[in-house]
This record gives structure tokens, C-alpha cells and sequence, in this order.
């Protein structure tokens, strides 16, 4: 598991100085403004960052459902400890599942709800519920479906407002409503 370990680094700092590179002052004060200061920016571009992911996923062919789940978090943490989160490289972390939502298991639903939590922007959001909650819950059936709509039940009665607007913009775009606390379908796990 080292050599998986190993890639997921690899491919991290691989993302990390790309999309430095790519990055420009005037983007990046856009950014920080825009989002209140909450996140930090490189100031690199929309499609620089689905490059990135792009070439990052050629470049790093072994990445199977665990190291693209590692990836996806680190990218989601600090670059380092002390700073701020940085909004292009949690953009390149929905990019890249978004390119690998075939891969995703409804368990997976658990860390992107840590994502949603943390997200502090619609422009990470509405791009992770739309592009790979949504395509993740198509994909999935029977136990596994079930099991992913107790998540969803819970996210809808959750405190936390972003999660409780999350359930409900999905059950509004899947043309299903999340199953109320203590529904037989709850139940029956």
C-alpha cells in the first residue's frame, strides 16, 4: 500500500504546483474577495483546474477508489499546516470525482457530507451535489441505494443548515424526496 501512498503524494504535489503555476494575482484577489477571505486562491482558472485534474489522472493511472478518495481529501485540507484552505485545489477535489464518480460507493457519501460541511461556497457545493451526489446516487441500487438514503434522511433533519438545503436540492433534482426519520425504508437497515 506504500506505492499507493506514495502516487496519492505524487499526484497531490503534482496538482498543488500546477495549479500555482497557472495561477494569476488578479484571480486570485478576485477569488479571496468574492469568498470573504474564507478560502485562500491561487488565482488559477476553471479550466486550468479540470486540466490539471485531467492531465494528473494520465499521468497517475493507478489511482483506484481509495487513493482517489485520498486525493480528493487532501486536496479538500490546508496545503500546509497554519494556512488557509485553498478554493482551486478543493475545485480540482470535485473535478476529480466528478471524473471518478463511477468509482464511488455509497459509504463514500460520509466524506463528501464533510466536504459539504466545509465547503463555504455555493461554487463548490452546487458542482458536488449536482456532478457527484447525483450521478453517485443513480449509479446505485437495492442495499446500497437504501443505505445511501438514510444518509440523506439523516443530512435532512441534520442542524446543519448546509446539509438540510444539500438534501433537499437533491431530492428536488433526483425527482425523490429523502425518506423522512423513522420511515420504514430507515427502518429496514
Amino acid at each position: 500500500m506504500n506505492g499507493g501512498t506514495d502516487c496519492v503524494a505524487a499526484a497531490a504535489a503534482f496538482i498543488d504546483r500546477t495549479l500555482q503555476n497557472e495561477g494569476a494575482w488578479y484571480r486570485a484577489d478576485d477569488v479571496e474577495s468574492r469568498l470573504g477571505g474564507v478560502l485562500s486562491s491561487y488565482g488559477s482558472s476553471v479550466g486550468a483546474v479540470r486540466g490539471t485534474v485531467r492531465d494528473a489522472l494520465r499521468k497517475f493511472k493507478e489511482l483506484d477508489h481509495d487513493a482517489v478518495l485520498q486525493l480528493a481529501s487532501g486536496l479538500w485540507g490546508q496545503p500546509k499546516p497554519g494556512s488557509r484552505p485553498v478554493f482551486e485545489r478543493r475545485l480540482a477535489a470535485v473535478v476529480l470525482l466528478q471524473s471518478r464518480v463511477g468509482l464511488l460507493l455509497h459509504s463514500d457519501l460520509t466524506r463528501i457530507e464533510g466536504f459539504l460541511r466545509s465547503a463555504e461556497s455555493p461554487e463548490l457545493v452546487d458542482p458536488l451535489l449536482s456532478d457527484v451526489v447525483l450521478p453517485l446516487l443513480a449509479g446505485l441500487a437495492g442495499r446500497d441505494r437504501q443505505r445511501a438514503g438514510v444518509v440523506l434522511a439523516r443530512w435532512s433533519q441534520d442542524p446543519d443548515g448546509r446539509l438540510r438545503r444539500a438534501a433537499a436540492c437533491i431530492g428536488q433534482q433526483s425527482g425523490t424526496e429523502a425518506p423522512h426519520k423513522g420511515d420504514s425504508y430507515e427502518r429496514s437497515l
